[in-house]
């Protein structure tokens, strides 16, 4: 009985292991999951805004959403939504800007306007207008109205994905041959620019720039007086030290975009401030709200 034992004991302990081996890595695997922040389904709206949280049921008309750490259901409209980036990182397009160039009649032969293209060869077409630049409630030059025209132009050729972006030297051409300048503009409805220039869409801004405070460095230095040993006797030397002061001017920035379609309809605006208090400040917050419109691809 006794040799039957002993061998039995050894094949207990390394059952009793196995047990405590299988146990211990379903407890890493459990808190391994738990340590990870849960990720959120992302709405991202025709509009550009963002809504982060969970979407719990989608229905023919909308979709039922609830905010990342809330309870409350919120039912969102299909038709407003862009698209939804799950937390599984899947991507579902539920509504693209209208285009409505698709369901505008041609214009009969002979009746296409003089000043521009035919509605029909509108579609995915974008065109840029100079930016409205105002400076401590003073309007800039052209200059400065064209130079932001052709950085939003850069930017957005580079993420244009199926839309074609007009140069802005071939826009602001047709808008002098149209008859439209920075006096008259106030005169023509969105779809009449959108027809002058033969496009789908027309992107529009507005940066403006007020001082604000003024941030001073300043180096500050007295004199000094110290004895120095010559061959014959000791003298004292006096050295005067300077004071030296440099200035920021600070500014506040704040950019109004917005982006009309050829029927005259807002498809896209938004208004931020900038957080940088610099001149160029303007530009990071034009890519980021380029970034969250319609016309933006990556």
């Amino acid at each position: 009985m006794k040799s039957v034992t002993l061998l039995i004991r050894p094949f207990n302990k390394l059952k009793i292991m196995k047990k405590l081996l299988s146990f211990f890595l379903m407890l890493t695997v459990s808190l391994c999951a738990w340590a990870q922040p849960a990720k959120n389904d992302v709405i991202l709206k025709l509009n550009g805004e963002e809504l982060t949280g969970k979407v719990l049921k989608i229905n023919d008309a909308e979709v039922e959403f609830s905010y990342a750490g809330e309870t409350l259901v919120y039912n969102i409209k299909k038709s407003d939504i862009l698209k939804i980036t799950y937390s599984s990182g899947r991507i579902e397009v539920y509504n693209k800007p209208a285009l409505p160039s698709e369901s505008k009649s041609q214009p009969a032969p002979g009746n296409t306007p003089a000043s521009g293209p035919g509605l029909g060869d509108h579609h995915n077409k974008v065109a840029i207008l100079p930016f409205s630049f105002i400076r401590d409630g003073q309007a800039a030059d052209e200059a400065i109205s064209e130079q932001v025209q052709n950085e939003t132009f850069s930017f957005m050729s580079k993420h244009a994905g199926i839309f074609e972006v007009l140069n802005p030297r071939t826009t602001n051409a047709l808008l002098i041959k149209g008859g439209v300048n920075k006096e008259s503009i106030k005169g023509f409805t969105m779809d009449d620019i959108c027809n002058i220039l033969g496009v789908e869409y027309v992107v529009e801004g507005t940066v403006t720039m007020n001082k604000t405070t003024q941030t001073t460095y300043q180096s500050n230095s007295g004199s000094s007086t110290r004895k120095e040993d010559d061959k014959d006797d000791k003298q004292k030397k006096t050295y005067n030290n300077y004071s030296y002061g440099t200035a920021t001017q600070n500014y506040s920035t704040n950019l109004n975009l917005n982006i009309y379609n050829d029927k005259g309809t807002t498809v896209y605006t938004q208004d931020r401030t900038s957080f940088w208090n610099t001149q160029d400040a303007y530009k990071n917050t034009l890519e980021y709200l380029l970034k969250r419109s319609p016309l933006y691809t990556k």
